[in-house]
């Protein structure tokens, strides 16, 4: 695993972890990364300063694999918790989101996928959402 500081096209900077160090280059090819605050998919690596291991100290540090399993541990709680209390509209999602929120005694929990063009869409509308990151299961 290997730590990354980002920053998008918006200048706003955050960390996030890569199987390994093509992992990036990969996802940013196929632009499926995207900043955690405004979404936007223009992602760069940022200055960072490295962590130089001696042979002696190969291994990852114990300290950063339980940062990195409790980490792992929250977002598949949180996936767990999203997926028993909304319900999954797939790729209805920008329709049923406009539904509930011009329908103000509609309240439902939802979740579902989007593009970048209808986030932005729903931005514009004044519909603010929020895109977690979502382990995969069988990762």
């Amino acid at each position: 695993m290997i730590k990354y500081n980002l920053i998008c096209a918006n200048k706003h900077e955050f960390e996030s972890w890569f199987s390994n160090s093509k992992e990036f280059d990969k996802l940013k090819n196929k632009k499926l990364l995207e900043c955690i605050y405004c979404s936007n998919k223009k992602i760069d690596k940022s200055i960072m300063s490295p962590k130089v291991l001696n042979s002696s100290k190969a291994e990852l540090d114990s300290k950063s694999l339980d940062d990195f399993k409790k980490i792992k541990k929250d977002l598949i709680n949180l996936r767990k918790f999203v997926e028993s209390n909304f319900e999954y509209v797939e790729k209805n999602f920008p329709e049923k989101v406009r539904e509930i929120y011009y329908d103000k005694n509609d309240k439902k929990n939802i979740f579902g996928k989007t593009t970048e063009k209808e986030r932005e869409e729903l931005r514009e509308e004044g519909i603010d959402l929020v895109s977690i990151p979502w382990i995969e299961k069988e990762n």
